[in-house]
């Protein structure tokens, strides 16, 4: 037996594919907006309309669940297909990054080891060694 989350029955009760509850009142709209064209939105959660290009065949293709090997061969399919849309950077972004983040960790560095320095120094003297 499913035990229910919180808002579980709110989200049987939402409407489906964009349609708006027009039943719904909203005291703080006016009156004339009444003779709009189009309903009004009365908040809520949003949802996004379905299209005929989402309802593609290639959505709905189903998923090949292979052994262990095939999950693995279909790890690094995925792995290739995301690296392929990363936008890589240029060889003088790349060095410039490069030269940033060692600037900053040895500037970093360099003050936590004066720190280290100060407080060990300062234990020492007020312990009397």
């Amino acid at each position: 037996m499913a035990r229910k989350r919180p808002g579980d029955d709110a989200a049987d009760e939402r409407p489906e594919d964009g349609v708006v509850d027009e039943t719904v009142a909203d005291d703080d709209v006016p009156a004339d907006d009444e003779s709009q064209d189009e309903p009004l939105s009365r908040g809520g959660t949003a949802v996004r309309e379905r299209t005929a290009s989402s309802d593609s065949p290639a959505k709905n293709k189903p998923v090949r669940r292979g052994g262990l090997f095939g999950r693995i061969g279909g790890f690094f399919r995925e792995v290739v297909s995301e690296l392929r849309k990363v936008i890589w950077p240029t060889r003088k972004e790349l060095l410039t990054y490069t030269s940033v983040v060692i600037v900053f960790v040895t500037v970093i560095t360099a003050l936590v080891a004066g720190l280290d320095y100060l407080f060990a120094r300062g234990v020492l003297w007020a312990l009397g060694n």
